[in-house]
């Protein structure tokens, strides 16, 4: 394996996603962070890495050229952020608008995955 020639994209945005799994995972082990007078559960952080890792795939891919995983990382990245956002804010509608980015996203990524599979 040539090291030279790796893809530096999918190593960051795994990395992130390493963080946000092992945030998850860390969960029983690890007490709440006090964090604005409030107690945050760390499994809070690891949906903020989640979604950094894929607003940040998104942007990588881009640049790269990849319009395809640009666009998945994207819609998905633009989900979970409104998702953190808006229960961070404590706001239903952000919060429901990311359930449905993310929901749509995946519907729309099965039917063209259905679709190109033909």
């Amino acid at each position: 394996m040539n090291i030279h020639k790796l893809d530096p994209a999918p190593l960051v945005v795994g990395a992130f996603m390493a963080v946000a799994g092992v945030l998850f995972l860390a969960q029983p082990f690890v007490p709440p962070i006090g964090l604005g007078g409030v107690d945050v559960p760390i499994a809070a952080f690891s949906f903020v890495a989640l979604a950094v890792a894929l607003d940040l795939g998104a942007v990588l891919f881009y640049w790269q050229g990849d319009a395809t995983a640009a666009m998945a990382h994207g819609v998905a990245g633009l989900g979970w952020t409104l998702l953190v956002v808006g229960t961070a804010l404590g706001q239903s509608l952000l919060w429901l608008l990311g359930l449905a980015v993310i929901v749509g996203g995946a519907v729309f990524l099965f039917v063209e995955m259905s679709r190109r599979g033909r």
